[in-house]
C-alpha cells in the first residue's frame, strides 16, 4: 500500500556543472598471472586522472565482468569520491557494450574514453582542449600521438588539406615517449624509422596536432555518439567493434581524428614497473575549475563527405605511385618514402 506522497515527484534534475566526462570500462576476472597487477595498475589510472585534470570532470567506471573483490575495492573508491558512477556487471558483456552503458545517458560536451592502464600525464585536458579551439572540425583527439597514424581514417584530413602546407611530416616532439609507448605494446625498441617524423596538421594560431589516434584513450565531442547504431556489439573485445562504435561515428559527422602534437598521457600494460611510481610521483595537482566547453564548434552530419572521402578518395592511397608522391609533397625524403611503403 502507498501512503502519503513521494517527495521527489515532479521535481526537476539540477544542471549539470560539469562538462567532462570520463568513462573507463574495466574488466579483472581474477587476480592472478595476466591480471595480478591489474587493479593497482587501474587505480594509478583512475589516481592519475582525478590529480591532473584542470576541470571539475566525471567519472564513470563500469565494472565488466571482475570478480567480487575488484567489485568491493571499487564501492569503497566510488565512497571515497573517486568514482562518481560505478555500474556492475557480474557477467562481462564486452568492453564496448561497458563503454555504451555510461555513454547513452552522457550529456557532458567532452567524452574522454580510456582503457584503465593510462596513466594521464600534467596538462593533458588542456592540451587536448586547445586542439579542439584550434581545428573546429576536430572530433576525436588523443592525449598520445602513436607512429604511423597519418592514414588511419584521415581520409577527410587529406583530402581538405591535400594541397595546402598546413599538412606536413615533421619531426616527432617527443621520441621518448612513442618508444615507450612501444615497449607498453610488447615492442623491446622502437626503431629510429618510426620515430622521426610524423604526419601533423598546422592550424592558423601555429597549434600543432598529429594525424590520426590510436583508441585506447580518446576525447570526443558529444554529438559524434549521436551516430552510434542503436543496437549492441557483439563482440567481447575487438572485431569491428571499435571502427563501428568510435570511430565510423566521429567520420559520419566529418570530424577529424587527431592527436597532441606532445605526449600527454603513457599506456602502462598489465605489468606494474617502477617508472609509473616515478611519473605518478611527478604529476601535480592543479585547482579544478568549473569550464564550460559549449563554446567548441559542433559537428552535424556528413554523408556526402563521408562517402567521397571514405569510399572514393580514401582509395587513392592504394595506388602506389600516388602514395609516393603524396609522401614526398608533405616532406619525406625518398628514403623515408622507402621506409613508409615496406
Amino acid at each position: 500500500m502507498r501512503k502519503g506522497k513521494n517527495p521527489s515527484k515532479n521535481i526537476k534534475l539540477q544542471p549539470n556543472e560539469s562538462q567532462h566526462r570520463v568513462i573507463i570500462p574495466l574488466y579483472i576476472p581474477n587476480e592472478e598471472d595476466y591480471y595480478k597487477g591489474a587493479f593497482t595498475i587501474f587505480k594509478y589510472c583512475l589516481d592519475s586522472v582525478q590529480k591532473t585534470a584542470s576541470s571539475y570532470l566525471k567519472v564513470s567506471v563500469i565494472s565488466n565482468g571482475s570478480c567480487n573483490a575488484v567489485h568491493t575495492k571499487l564501492v569503497d573508491l566510488q565512497q571515497q569520491g573517486l568514482i562518481d558512477e560505478l555500474i556492475i556487471e557480474k557477467e562481462p558483456i564486452g568492453k564496448i557494450n561497458s563503454i555504451l552503458k555510461a555513454l547513452r545517458t552522457a550529456q557532458e560536451r567532452l567524452i574522454t574514453i580510456t582503457d584503465a592502464d593510462v596513466l594521464f600525464d600534467n596538462g593533458w585536458e588542456q592540451a587536448v582542449v586547445e586542439v579542439f579551439e584550434a581545428f573546429p572540425k576536430a572530433g576525436a583527439v588523443s592525449p598520445v600521438p602513436v607512429f604511423r597514424t597519418h592514414l588511419r581514417l584521415t581520409a577527410n584530413i587529406w583530402f581538405r588539406y591535400f594541397f595546402s602546407d598546413k599538412l606536413q611530416f615533421r619531426p616527432v616532439k617527443n621520441p621518448e615517449a612513442m618508444t615507450k609507448f612501444a615497449n607498453s605494446i610488447g615492442w623491446p625498441w622502437l626503431d629510429i624509422k618510426y620515430k622521426d617524423v610524423i604526419g601533423t596538421l598546422q592550424a592558423k594560431n601555429g597549434t600543432i596536432a598529429v594525424l590520426g589516434c590510436s583508441h585506447f584513450v580518446v576525447t570526443y565531442k558529444r554529438e559524434v555518439f549521436d551516430a552510434l547504431p542503436k543496437e549492441n556489439s557483439k563482440y567481447q573485445l575487438g572485431g569491428d567493434s571499435e571502427f563501428i562504435y568510435t570511430d565510423e561515428p566521429v567520420l559520419k559527422m566529418g570530424g577529424y581524428r587527431l592527436a597532441t602534437y606532445d605526449n600527454y598521457a603513457y599506456h602502462m600494460g598489465n605489468v606494474f614497473e617502477d617508472w609509473m611510481k616515478d611519473k605518478s610521483n611527478t604529476l601535480e595537482s592543479i585547482e579544478k575549475k568549473t569550464i564550460s566547453y559549449k563554446y567548441l564548434e559542433k559537428l552535424k552530419p556528413a554523408k556526402f563527405n563521408y562517402f567521397v572521402t571514405e569510399k572514393l578518395f580514401k582509395k587513392l592511397f592504394t595506388i602506389k605511385s600516388f602514395y609516393k608522391f603524396a609522401l614526398k609533397s608533405k616532406g619525406l625524403s625518398i628514403e623515408q618514402i622507402k621506409n613508409y611503403l615496406k
